[in-house]
């Protein structure tokens, strides 16, 4: 007596082989083209385009304490030449101000105290200012018309 088939056929079907061989591949072969081509798009999604620096201008000379005050930067200027330090307080974010008498940058929130350079000195702020670059724009003879920075 035979054993019943059930319809499916052995391992020794040649047709068999070869289309099952064949379906693998072409699966293969659609995952890979998948991926090729969806590779460059997920990779491009995440790409930022940064942002273009914004120059402010600052006429010179400054006031005769050498620094000058803006909204987003505090401009000093020393023989050395001239240094800008954001107004955002590393701590919580509050606008921070130049006590002059005192020569340190100051916040009005919780008393954290920097060195016009930016650096830390006391109080909860942790880091130091963001610094800022500089570049002196001049004339003909060479002084100092402008200072531009670069946020």
């Amino acid at each position: 007596m035979e054993p019943p088939t059930h319809g499916t056929t052995g391992p020794s079907d040649p047709a068999m082989g070869r289309r099952d061989l064949l379906r693998r591949w072409l699966q293969w072969a659609a995952a890979t083209g998948a991926a090729l081509i969806l590779y460059p798009l997920i990779r491009f999604s995440g790409h930022r385009i940064p942002p273009k620096p914004r120059l402010v201008e600052v006429p010179a000379p400054l006031p005769i304490s050498g620094v000058h005050t803006d909204h987003d930067f505090l401009l000093f200027t020393t023989t050395e030449g001239a240094t800008a330090v954001s107004r955002i307080c590393t701590h919580l974010g509050c606008r921070i101000n130049y006590q002059e008498d005192k020569q340190y940058i100051e916040c009005p929130c919780h008393h954290s105290r920097f060195t016009p350079d930016g650096k830390r000195i006391a109080g909860p702020a942790e880091k130091n200012l963001p610094q800022y670059k500089v570049t002196a724009k001049k004339d003909g003879e060479g002084r100092v018309t402008a200072y531009v920075v670069h946020l």
